[in-house]
């Protein structure tokens, strides 16, 4: 990887970092919020779900305003408001105020997620944007597999509220971080002024452009099961398998390593393989594990040990197909990339909170209903890749290891 490529990797990928820890530090405390504030799991999940709603609404706004006032100040009041957000969170009295502060922590979690994948179609596409795109995620790695063990050993002494105190300091470091070191990748001649019928209009080319919302969905559904998980991970394990918090951590940064390890690769499978094969093949065996896994337990042979397993086996397919299928989706829409990205984050994210709300609902204390939107959702991803994944001009474009930042 060039310098360059490896500086904005790194950038990128620190900043990003604090909506997920947002979220993982927090996992391994859901049990414990659901006892002091005397709710039932079910409820404390809806926590997630709120701040996965506010996520994916917000990058519909985000995304044009990026095209309109360049990157970097969207990005700035999305930390300002997460970091806000996330001090209030750690003084909540009630659930439901708890909700609504996690609520508006998504809305600017929103930001530092959804803009930098309109930054790399700045600069890159193809191949080199798939590395960077792989590059960031493996920054991002450090997030399920530390955050976690993090959490759970700040809650153990400071308590639960301690984390969120904890994600504010994290969004104070990438606020200086973007100040310092984050260039502005979209010059003032190419910014678009806002106007509500054009971004309607874009809004309205993407939908009609399948190829675009196949990509999107097959994120989106990956993304589902994936959070579906994130929701229901710490009562099955700790409730149900008996793991403690420092456990639980071990075991669900196992389950993210294989996708985001596999996620390294992706950039140089689909030059080799082509998007098209890359995208059918994964997505197969992404099905085929996460359905092995749910027909194991409704019969009655699961355990621990073989959901670890499998889940491992899953999210690496899995962590195939991510990078390339976000890449792809903005590939041929770089005059509108904020509104690409935008749409494409929101649509993800409002398909994961809508699986991950009814996970949380058919939560019956085991890990059936949990499995059952996992190995649905995968279904979904090869179904889609069969049928709306096509070959375009990054098919090409994706076989050059080198290109030159995109106009």
């Amino acid at each position: 990887m060039d310098r360059d490529l490896f500086k904005m990797a790194l950038i990128l990928g620190l900043m990003s970092t604090i909506g997920p820890f947002a979220i993982d530090m927090y996992l391994p405390a859901l049990p414990r919020i659901a006892g002091d504030l005397g709710v039932e799991a079910a409820a404390a999940q809806l926590t997630l779900t709120a701040y996965f709603v506010a996520f994916g609404v917000a990058q519909l706004f985000y995304g044009p305003a990026s095209d309109m006032f360049g990157r970097k100040p969207p990005i700035t009041f999305g930390i300002i408001l997460f970091a806000l957000a996330s001090l209030g969170c750690a003084l909540a009295p009630t659930l439901e105020t708890l909700s609504v502060l996690r609520f508006i922590q998504g809305l600017g979690a929103a930001g530092v997620m959804s803009v930098p994948r309109a930054i790399i179609r700045d600069r890159y596409t193809g191949a080199k944007a798939t590395r960077l795109m792989s590059s960031i995620m493996l920054v991002i790695s450090i997030s399920p597999m530390l955050a976690p063990l993090v959490g759970s050993l700040i809650i153990g002494p400071f308590g639960w509220r301690a984390v969120f105190v904890a994600v504010a300091l994290a969004a104070a470091i990438a606020m200086l971080l973007h100040a310092l070191a984050l260039p502005e990748t979209l010059a003032p001649e190419r910014r678009k002024p806002f106007s509500l019928p054009s971004m309607l209009a874009s809004f309205g080319k993407l939908a009609r452009d399948p190829a675009f919302m196949g990509l999107t969905f097959i994120g989106g559904l990956g993304m589902s099961a994936f959070f579906t998980f994130l929701g229901s991970a710490s009562f099955v394990y700790v409730d149900h398998f008996g793991l403690t918090a420092n456990e639980f951590a071990l075991a669900f940064a196992a389950n993210a390593a294989g996708f985001f390890l596999a996620s390294q690769f992706a950039a140089n499978l689909m030059a080799r393989l082509g998007p098209v094969r890359l995208m059918r093949t994964a997505t197969f065996f992404y099905a085929l594990f996460s359905g092995i896994l749910f027909l194991s337990f409704a019969f009655g042979f699961g355990s621990f040990p073989l959901m670890v397993v499998l889940l491992i086996l899953a999210n690496t397919f899995f962590g195939f197909v991510m990078p390339a299928s976000m890449v792809l989706a903005l590939e041929e829409h770089g005059p509108i990339a904020g509104a690409a990205a935008s749409l494409g984050g929101t649509l993800q994210m409002l398909l994961a909170s809508l699986a991950m709300a009814i996970g949380g609902l058919a939560f019956d204390g085991t890990p059936l209903p949990m499995l059952a939107v996992i190995a649905t959702c995968s279904a979904g991803t090869f179904i889609l890749a069969l049928v709306t994944v096509r070959g375009r001009r990054a098919t090409t474009a994706a076989a050059r290891s080198e290109e030159a930042p995109a106009e």
